[in-house]
């Protein structure tokens, strides 16, 4: 019986497993999207690593978090999906915990925190308000 060299899946999948990403790390994933016209584009998704899950088995995943235009947006990949060409590590970050869910909230209190001194910004101060007072009646007399 000859042993066939067959490859069952179009993933490298020694090199994923070697793949070391973890919470905290920025990366860089880029994913394969096909067009109508049945071209194939990559496209990058950059963000924070929030979670790593299952190790390295088939079921492996990651939660990557970016905020774009205001807006929290989180993807979970399969660590063994074919439709990832590369993931890129550009920078790691010392975290103490093994999931950084409490960034959510963290990133939602900071937005909160900056539209209200926005508000604050733009309502006249008492000081301002009474120099203009005093400036109309003068000239009213």
């Amino acid at each position: 019986m000859a042993t066939m060299n067959t490859k069952l899946s179009p993933v490298d999948v020694e090199k994923r497993k070697t793949l070391d990403i973890r919470a905290g790390d920025t990366v860089r994933v880029w994913t394969k999207i096909k067009e109508k016209d049945g071209k194939i584009r990559l496209q990058a998704f950059e963000g924070i690593v929030l979670s790593r899950k299952h190790g390295i088995e088939s079921g492996a995943m990651f939660t990557v978090r970016r905020v774009a235009s205001g807006v929290g947006v989180e993807k979970i990949f399969p660590l063994y999906t074919p439709s990832i060409d590369k993931v890129e590590i550009i920078r790691r970050a010392r975290v103490r915990r093994a999931k950084l869910y409490y960034v959510r909230e963290k990133a939602a209190k900071e937005i909160k925190r900056k539209m209200r001194s926005e508000i604050y910004k733009n309502v006249p101060e008492e000081k301002e308000v009474a120099a203009v007072e005093v400036e109309t009646e003068s000239k009213s007399e």
